[in-house]
């Protein structure tokens, strides 16, 4: 599909049998493009559209080059937060002078969210290079947004790993499922996030040393693109934080989890320890041989028993005095 944004353009769908773009759309966007589409493009813009495979290359060679006087830029963008399936998607920009094209096969939020503030707002794309960082800093607002949603996320972790109460540390297993299972997530979260700002900071790198930026008329694109640039930076830091915080975490549950086999396994060692000398002595007079020198005994079996009470009260008696129980 393919949809031009300008003055006088919001979002319009071009037939590619029309065969023309109209002369006042200053950014193009092709969602999932088909040939026909592509072709359009190229003989209108006069430029060579990537495609999906040379868009999913990491090389910086393949992502960022500039190419007669057009600059071909690729960014990974977040995608599926909201179906619990974080992951990237590239998008390829490509800024030929006035004109942005834009090339994707996924939707992100960042982009329907442009979209929506494109047609209700024209002068965000009234030339290409304001709705190339206008569109820049909508993708890295979505990243701040799903960083503070993971901060609140890890304060709700840290909160139940480390409550006041020993009783509330004490998880059982389907909780602590979940919570190692809400650590994973994170974690997978985290590394997208920190993906795709990474991507976007050497696009922005990249775009900021062409020479389409240093012309003297664009002076604000400069200053936004500073902007931009440590924006992005912060978040990439942050997001460096916000890892190690969340593998301590991973770190301490994994601690309270030996800590409670280590507690179960002494429950066992103690219990063993105190019911092992009843049961030898159990097991002696159990024993069927007629020649037996207790076997007379009147008061035999009251002896055995509160033999074998003292034997299991003993060890208990012990063990706690002593701390380990």
């Amino acid at each position: 599909m393919l949809r031009a944004y300008g003055p006088g353009c919001y979002g319009t769908i071009v037939d590619p049998k029309l065969e023309k773009i109209p002369d006042n759309a200053t950014w193009i966007d092709l969602e999932e493009p088909t040939h026909e589409e592509e072709q359009l493009v190229e003989r209108c813009i006069k430029v060579d559209v990537p495609t999906q495979a040379e868009m999913a290359e990491i090389e910086p060679s393949s992502r960022l080059y500039e190419k007669n006087g057009a600059l071909y830029m690729t960014a990974s963008a977040l995608r599926g937060v909201e179906e619990h399936l974080p992951t990237t998607t590239p998008i390829g920009f490509v800024l030929a002078g006035d004109r942005l094209v834009t090339i994707r096969y996924a939707t992100p939020k960042p982009i329907r969210t442009f979209e929506n503030h494109a047609r209700r707002d024209p002068e965000l794309v009234r030339d290409g290079p304001t709705a190339l960082v206008r569109l820049l800093d909508a993708i890295i607002d979505r990243l701040a947004d799903e960083i503070e949603r993971v901060s609140a996320t890890m304060e709700e972790l840290s909160h139940e790993i480390f409550a006041e109460s020993q009783d509330e540390r004490r998880i059982p297993v389907e909780r602590l499922t979940a919570l190692l299972t809400s650590i994973g997530r994170t974690q997978t979260l985290l590394s997208r996030i920190r993906y795709s700002a990474v991507s976007t900071s050497r696009m922005l790198s990249f775009l900021g040393g062409s020479n389409l930026v240093h012309e003297d008329k664009q002076s604000e694109l400069r200053h936004h693109l500073t902007s931009l640039t440590t924006d992005v930076t912060a978040l990439i830091e942050h997001t460096s934080y916000l890892i190690d915080s969340l593998q301590f975490l991973l770190d301490a549950s994994l601690g309270l989890i030996s800590i409670e086999q280590n507690a179960a396994m002494k429950l066992f060692s103690w219990a063993a320890v105190v019911f092992l000398p009843p049961t030898l002595i159990a097991g002696i007079y159990g024993m069927n041989f007629h020649y037996f020198p207790e076997l007379s005994w009147h008061y035999g079996y009251a002896i055995s028993l509160a033999l074998m009470f003292a034997s299991a009260v003993g060890p208990y008696v012990y063990f706690k005095k002593r701390g380990w129980i």
